[in-house]
């Protein structure tokens, strides 16, 4: 199947943002896809801040983008767009470091408020590098993610099911742009 690339863009090591993603990374790990996870929060903030191309995780965030086939985008709303990490990777990567990529996009945040920001803030960059198929994206509620102290995620059930949906949809996706990109 397809090498998925599972982006993290929170800051926070305890974020509600990254357990859905690592939950719904299961999912697609069963559908037969590989899944590569990337925390932006792991990369040393001087080399994001400092705008360091040559900085080894920089490099190597770059190569994992290039390597794959579809990426996965998840991110908190913060002052209704999506993170300055993810803002500060973004930044640093190729122009069309998404071409030929199937991408969907995901974000959460604390009030429905901020649901645009999926479509007016993240959307338009991820077109702008150069995104092959930009899959229906969804915006999460934090209440609707709880998470247990054991490290498992539970998500409520009318939530569940239309990430079910979208994951799914991104996956047929990605089979989809693997059959094209072998008949090219």
């Amino acid at each position: 199947m397809a090498t998925v690339l599972s982006v993290s863009g929170s800051p926070s090591v305890s974020s509600r943002t990254a357990r859905l993603l690592r939950h719904l990374d299961t999912r697609l790990a069963g559908q037969g896809h590989e899944v590569i996870p990337l925390d932006v929060r792991t990369i040393p903030a001087e080399a994001l801040l400092g705008a360091d191309f040559k900085h080894p995780a920089i490099v190597e965030a770059t190569e994992l983008f290039a390597r794959a086939d579809g990426v996965v985008i998840a991110t908190p709303v913060y002052k209704a767009a999506y993170s300055g990490v993810l803002k500060a990777l973004l930044d640093l990567l190729p122009q069309y470091a998404l071409a030929g990529k199937t991408v969907l996009p995901l974000v959460t945040g604390g009030s429905t408020a901020h649901v645009l920001a999926l479509d007016y803030a993240l959307r338009p960059v991820l077109n702008s590098m150069g995104a092959a198929h930009i899959v229906q994206g969804w915006f999460t509620l934090d209440k609707d993610i709880t998470t247990g102290e054991d490290g498992s995620v539970t998500v409520a059930p009318g939530t569940a099911e239309a990430l079910t949906q979208v994951v799914d949809q991104f996956s047929a996706a990605l089979g989809r742009t693997s059959l094209l990109a072998t008949a090219g």
